[in-house]
């Protein structure tokens, strides 16, 4: 199973060609547009099944099936927690959770932006990050270097939050590198390469990773002229 995440900075439906290379069976994409104007079968392909959330019909999260998965928004999601959207995975040998995540600003309360909003989300959901099969992947805005910022949980509050439920960063599990450390960026702002970062992650339960996975983060001259961000690329052995 391939799940990548991209954040494509708007306008997916002129994007889609280069991603779609890859060939995603899961394709989570920050910043996207509503399904109304993808114009599927047009300018977007058209996904076996999918899932858009956003207050902006130009700018949500979208979560495309481009293999036999089916998507179904979990009962318990809080519309407060708007962009960490928890879903109902299920394909024709597997089934497990998704947590697709764009975390953002909050003008209202500051110290609930960007991994404040995660740490309250993961909280909120506490019972689910039970389930043996899990993943939450996207851009989570945050890095360890960061956690000095004033927030209601910072970076390393979530990483060890999740790994009291046996939940842990592909990245860092394939890389052995610690977090605040990370060498490979998956974020360029303003499309330069020299401020380069890295934002976004996968984090799996435990028994996933024991399954075998693999990871890759795209390069910057390949990615920058089309988003800010690079693809993040996870393939799971899901023993078929």
């Amino acid at each position: 199973m391939k799940i990548i995440e991209w954040n494509c900075r708007g306008a997916f439906r002129n994007k889609n060609k280069k991603i779609l290379s890859l060939a995603p069976d899961i394709l989570v994409v920050p910043e996207c547009e509503n399904g109304e104007k993808l114009k599927f079968g047009k300018l977007t392909p058209k996904p076996n099944d999918f899932f858009w959330y956003g207050d902006n019909p130009n700018k949500g999260v979208g979560i495309f099936s481009y293999s036999d998965y089916n998507f179904e928004l979990i009962k318990e999601f809080n519309p407060k927690y708007k962009y960490i959207i928890p879903l109902k995975v299920t394909g024709k040998n597997t089934s497990f959770i998704l947590f697709a995540i764009w975390a953002m600003n909050n003008k209202e309360n500051k110290r609930e932006s960007y991994i404040g909003q995660i740490w309250l989300a993961i909280n909120y959901y506490e019972n689910l990050l039970s389930n043996k099969n899990i993943i939450l992947i996207g851009d989570f805005n945050s890095n360890k270097k960061w956690d000095s910022k004033p927030r209601v949980g910072n970076h390393t509050d979530v990483v060890n939050k999740l790994k009291e439920k046996n939940i842990y960063s592909l990245y860092h599990k394939k890389t052995g590198i610690e977090h605040g450390d990370e060498i490979h960026p998956t974020f360029y702002m303003h499309h330069k390469t020299e401020k380069r970062y890295h934002i976004d992650y996968c984090f799996a339960s435990e028994e996933i990773i024991n399954r075998g996975f693999d990871l890759s983060i795209g390069e910057a001259n390949e990615w920058t002229k089309l988003s800010d961000h690079v693809p993040f690329i996870i393939e799971i052995n899901t023993g078929t």
